[in-house]
């Protein structure tokens, strides 16, 4: 990687927790200058404007914090079980970026005011369902879940479930809704999605 893409990347990942943290509103670029430690000519040779450099933060933020929710998967043979331990790495592993799940973060601040902003995540939205419904449906063909369960509303399930999760704790400050959703969730793949051992 040459020199001039390194420090681009360095950038991004110095701006994604700012971001995160404060929306692009309130990310000033004196924040990014300390962050970075370059002046505003240095940030801008790399970024034609603030909003080019937030939604490479964005796609930096979200790849880090999909990559730590399904961490470890592959190992797992067998799909309900693959969909338990994201839920449980979801729960357990919030803290990747700080400032919070960057799609739900990004999602409330760029949802009138930003279109760059509102489409990497609503782009992030449909990566992340799209994963969850190929589980889902390598499950149905593996005969581990049951043939009629429908993977997308399975998907829009838990990522609804979890993410309104995040919103309760971090208001309420408490891990009590998170645990609640997980519990449920595992739960509810148990019951209504595992297909029954014949």
């Amino acid at each position: 990687m040459r020199k001039g893409e390194q420090t681009r990347q360095e950038i991004i990942r110095k701006a994604a927790p700012i971001f995160n943290q404060r929306g692009y509103a309130g990310a000033a670029l004196s924040d990014l200058m300390q962050a970075t430690g370059l002046e505003k000519g240095g940030i801008y040779r790399h970024f034609d404007s603030k909003q080019q450099l937030a939604a490479e933060a964005f796609n930096y933020a979200w790849r880090e914090t999909l990559g730590a929710r399904i961490r470890d998967l592959d190992a797992i043979p067998n799909a309900v079980d693959r969909l338990k331990h994201l839920v449980a790495n979801f729960v357990e592993r919030r803290g990747v970026i700080p400032g919070g799940c960057p799609l739900l973060n990004t999602a409330i601040d760029a949802d009138d005011g930003n279109s760059v902003l509102r489409e990497r995540a609503r782009q992030a939205l449909s990566s992340w369902r799209s994963y969850l419904v190929s589980v889902i449906r390598a499950g149905i063909k593996a005969r581990e879940i049951r043939p009629k369960i429908d993977a997308k509303k399975v998907a829009t399930l838990f990522i609804s479930s979890l993410e309104g999760a995040i919103m309760l704790s971090r208001l309420e400050r408490s891990e009590e809704a998170l645990r609640a959703v997980q519990a449920h969730l595992e739960s509810y793949l148990e019951t209504e999605v595992r297909l029954p051992a014949k």
